[in-house]
């Protein structure tokens, strides 16, 4: 039972399969710990260039003081990084609810830091994905970037100012709160057919991509995470695709949201925070690993898990 749902395996591409059948004793040496060792070296790279350049910042500007007081948020992230790595939810569907509720912080300061540390955390996370060829939907990628990144711009000037705190809190919770209940309604069924790709040249099935992907860049725009969410549903529930491709996809999705929507915040409008930059330099050492470990993990589960 556990090596059925916790060890199925990776699904990765058939090329990466055929390279990996292909491995014997008279393999290059190289090759053969490069194709051996894939996990581990998925994790520790980005990992080890990552903590190399925070250790250097640190030591330069002397920081370590803001562990004092926002250390909780450093550990709340061990488990928000590991969800963003083996989920279809980002660090921020973990960091935006303890933040805004638990720890009363503003919502724009925990959907800046959701946006920022999600830039870090999943982009590591999605170079352990590409790196261990796991399986990934390419349109969906491609085409839910697009609507994401009209979405996210569109949502962060237009929307957001729009929104009071508590109505952002509200509609965060109420979309997660239904995709949730909506997956668990269709997977009663366990053995429903799914799909390992999206059939490509049906011009309806872009624009429902595109389409998608906008509004979950709009709440991106104002929760800091749910493009990721929006495009799985679509995936799973319309396209039936496999979770286990479904999901990849959606931290790869989310994380060149979070890379545009960091930008967009701190170089376009130039209006990031001081404390929600403090809260990143503590817990960018934390989930650095723990994303490329929720991945590695995750792409090993059952699609039910």
């Amino acid at each position: 039972w556990c090596k059925k749902y916790f060890w199925e395996g990776q699904n990765v591409s058939k090329e990466h399969q055929a390279r990996l059948a292909g491995v014997s004793g008279k393999t290059e040496t190289m090759k053969r710990l490069l194709l051996q060792n894939r996990r581990i070296l998925a994790l520790v790279l980005p990992a080890l260039v990552c903590h190399v350049c925070w250790l250097a910042m640190m030591i330069k500007r002397d920081r370590f003081d803001l562990f004092e007081d926002k250390y909780p948020m450093a550990i709340v992230m061990v488990f928000g990084s590991m969800v963003a790595g083996m989920s279809s939810e980002g660090g921020g569907a973990v960091a935006f609810p303890v933040m805004t509720l638990a720890f009363q912080i503003k919502p724009s300061i925990a959907r800046d830091f959701s946006v920022m540390i999600q830039s870090i955390g999943m982009t590591c996370a999605s170079f352990s994905i590409l790196f261990m060829r796991v399986r990934i939907e390419w349109q969906a990628l491609v085409f839910g970037s697009i609507g994401g990144s009209f979405g996210l711009v569109f949502g962060l000037h237009f929307i957001d100012p729009l929104m009071s705190a508590p109505l952002k809190k509200m509609v965060f919770t109420s979309i997660f709160f239904a995709f949730a209940s909506v997956l668990l309604f269709i997977n009663r069924n366990h053995k429903r057919p799914t799909f390992d790709k999206i059939t490509p040249g049906s011009w309806w099935k872009v624009l429902v991509l595109v389409v998608t992907g906008a509004a979950g860049g709009v709440m991106t725009s104002f929760a800091g995470n749910g493009l990721d969410v929006a495009t799985f549903s679509i995936l799973t529930l319309l396209f039936r695709l496999s979770e286990k491709i479904a999901t990849p996809t959606s931290v790869i999705l989310m994380a060149l949201n979070s890379v545009l929507g960091f930008y967009w915040r701190g170089v376009v409008m130039e209006d990031i925070s001081e404390e929600a930059w403090a809260f990143l330099v503590v817990c960018a050492p934390v989930v650095v690993i723990g994303a490329p470990v929720g991945s590695i993990l995750g792409s090993h589960f059952h699609r039910l898990v």
